[in-house]
C-alpha cells in the first residue's frame, strides 16, 4: 500500500508506523529489536515517563530515557496531571537535549493512573487538558509535541472529539487515538470508526490509529478504512518484533517476508534476553525481566506446558538456551498465531477521583500532589 510519509514536526516517519509506549516493554532493548527488523524505519517511543520522576531525576527514570546512539528521532512519552510539573519536565527535555519528540499520555486506563485523574481520565477535564498542552507546547521550543488518547472514560463520557479540537488549538503536532474507552481497557473490538471521525474533525494535523493491529494486513486495512495518517502498534508486536519488518514491506509494496519458524524465533528470544541483560548490567536480572515475554513468543507453537513453565522461570542465558534447544525448532509458523496477545480484559469500572464526573470544567483539587513518582507505568 503506497502511503504518504508521516510528518511529526521536522521528523519524517516513513512508513507511517509507530511503536506504542508500553510499560515494562518498550525499553531500549525492545526498541532495538523492533528497529533492527524495520531497517531503522518507523518511530519507536519509550515507555511512559512520569513528569514528577523526571524533574526529580529519579534514578530508574533517568535509565529509562537512555537512548541508543542509533535511535533517531529519540521519542519520549510523558505522563503528568499538573500543568506546572509537565511544563518543567518538557523544558528539561528541551534544554538538556534529552529527546527529539515528546508524546503526552492521555490514554492509560490502569487504576493507579486514573484514580489520580491522569491518563484516559484526564481529557474529561477540558480546561486541565488545555492547560497541560499549553505548558508542554510552550516549554518544548522546537520539539514537536504529540498526544495519545482514548475515546473517553466510558460510553456515557466520550471525550475524543473535544480533546482533538483542544489539541489543534494548543499547537499539538499529531494525535494518536486508541479506539476504545478506558472502561473497555483492552477488551472487545477497537472502534475504528472513531478514528475516521477524529480524522474528519481535525484535518489540520495527522491522526494516527491504534487498536487491534495484529498483522501488517490489519495496519493497511485500518488506513484504508479510516483515512488515518499512520498506525500505532502496541500489543500486536508482543513476542513479534519482526512485525515491524512486515509493516515496512506492506507499506513499501516489497512483498511479505517469510514468517519465522521456531528456530528463528528462539534466536530472537535469546537476543532479546541478552540485550536486556546488557542494558540492566546484570545477565540474571535481564533474563528474569525477559520471562514475561516467553509466552508471547511461543504462542501457537507446540510447546508442552511443563516446558513453557520451565522457560518462564529461567535465570541465565545458558539455561534459556538449553531449554529452547530441547524444542522441535523446525516447527513452521503456526496458523492463527497472529491473534490478540497481552491484556484482553474489558468492561471495567474506571477508578476516578471522587466527584470527577460531576463537572467537566471543574478542575479544583488537581495539583502536583497527584503526580506519580515512578516511571514505566
Amino acid at each position: 500500500m503506497p502511503s504518504q510519509p508521516l510528518s511529526i514536526g521536522p521528523h519524517t516517519v516513513r512508513p507511517p508506523v509507530v511503536l506504542a509506549p508500553m510499560a515494562g516493554i518498550t525499553n531500549a532493548p525492545f526498541r532495538t529489536l523492533c528497529r533492527e527488523f524495520s531497517g531503522g524505519k518507523g518511530l519507536f517511543v519509550s515507555e511512559m515517563i512520569t513528569t514528577r520522576a523526571l524533574v526529580e531525576r529519579n534514578e530508574k527514570t533517568m535509565q529509562l530515557i537512555h537512548f541508543d546512539e542509533t535511535e533517531k528521532p529519540r521519542s519520549i512519552q510523558l505522563y503528568g496531571v499538573d500543568p506546572a510539573t509537565v511544563g518543567k519536565a518538557v523544558r528539561m527535555i528541551a534544554e538538556e537535549d534529552l529527546a527529539d519528540h515528546i508524546d503526552l499520555n492521555f490514554g492509560c486506563p490502569v487504576p493507579k493512573v486514573t484514580r489520580k485523574g491522569g491518563g484516559s481520565a484526564l481529557p474529561y477535564k477540558r480546561p486541565l487538558l488545555r492547560a497541560i498542552l499549553r505548558e508542554a507546547v510552550a516549554g518544548a521550543g522546537d520539539l514537536p509535541v504529540t498526544m495519545k488518547m482514548r475515546k473517553g472514560i466510558n460510553d456515557e463520557h466520550i471525550t475524543f472529539l473535544d480533546a482533538g479540537r483542544i489539541a489543534v488549538e494548543e499547537g499539538v503536532t499529531a494525535i494518536a487515538l486508541h479506539g476504545r474507552t478506558a472502561a473497555q481497557h483492552y477488551g472487545g473490538t477497537a472502534d475504528w470508526d472513531a478514528i475516521a471521525r477524529l480524522k474528519e474533525h481535525v484535518p489540520e494535523i495527522p491522526v494516527l490509529g491504534n487498536g487491534d493491529i495484529w498483522s501488517a494486513a490489519d495496519a493497511v486495512r485500518m488506513m484504508k478504512e479510516t483515512g488515518c495518517d499512520g498506525v500505532v502498534v502496541g500489543r500486536g508486536c508482543l513476542g513479534r518484533p519482526w512485525l515491524f519488518g512486515d509493516l515496512v514491506a506492506a507499506f513499501e509494496g516489497t512483498g511479505a517476508p517469510k514468517a519465522p519458524d521456531l528456530r528463528e524465533v528462539s534466536k530472537v528470544m535469546l537476543r532479546h534476553a541478552t540485550l536486556l541483560g546488557e542494558w540492566i548490567g546484570d545477565e540474571a536480572r535481564g533474563v528474569i525481566d525477559f520471562r514475561k515475554h516467553v509466552a508471547w513468543y511461543l504462542k501457537g507453537f507446540a510447546v508442552g506446558s511443563e516446558m513453557r513453565k520451565r522457560l518462564a522461570i529461567t535465570s541465565s542465558l545458558a539455561e534459556l538456551e538449553d531449554g529452547l534447544g530441547e524444542l522441535d525448532l523446525d516447527q513452521a509458523w503456526p496458523t492463527g498465531a497472529d491473534g490478540p496477545r497481552g491484556r484482553t480484559s474489558g468492561n471495567n469500572r474506571v477508578v476516578l477521583p471522587d466527584g470527577w464526573l460531576k463537572d467537566p470544567y471543574d478542575c479544583a483539587g488537581i495539583s502536583e500532589d497527584a503526580e506519580l513518582d515512578t516511571s514505566g507505568g
